[in-house]
């Protein structure tokens, strides 16, 4: 799930990026990847909430568009199914999704 609030002082908003424990599985590490942080697995690790959801929030300019997924145990990578869309991705048969701002 992704929800953006867009801010009133600055020319960003506030993304934040979740993804169900059911989604996850028995994954020990998820991080959110894509264009914002050069496709680092350690830039942006999700961190596990109490309700069992990993969650990571990022601010992100505005009037543009980032391809992302998310990396669970460094090996697995995911889609997100509330994405403003999908694109190939440049280096696999797989797709990226896409959030625009």
């Amino acid at each position: 799930m992704i929800e953006k609030n867009y801010l009133k002082t600055k020319p960003e908003c506030k993304v934040k990026f979740t993804l169900p424990a059911d989604i996850i599985g028995d994954a020990k590490s998820v991080a959110v990847v894509g264009d914002f942080n050069n496709w680092d697995c350690k830039a942006n690790p999700m961190k596990k909430q109490k309700s069992g959801v990993f969650a990571s929030t990022l601010n992100l300019d505005i009037k543009k568009s980032y391809q992302f997924r998310y990396v669970l145990d460094d090996t697995e990578w995911l889609n997100d199914e509330m994405a403003d869309a999908y694109v190939p991705s440049p280096i696999s048969y797989d797709t990226n999704g896409v959030i625009s701002l």
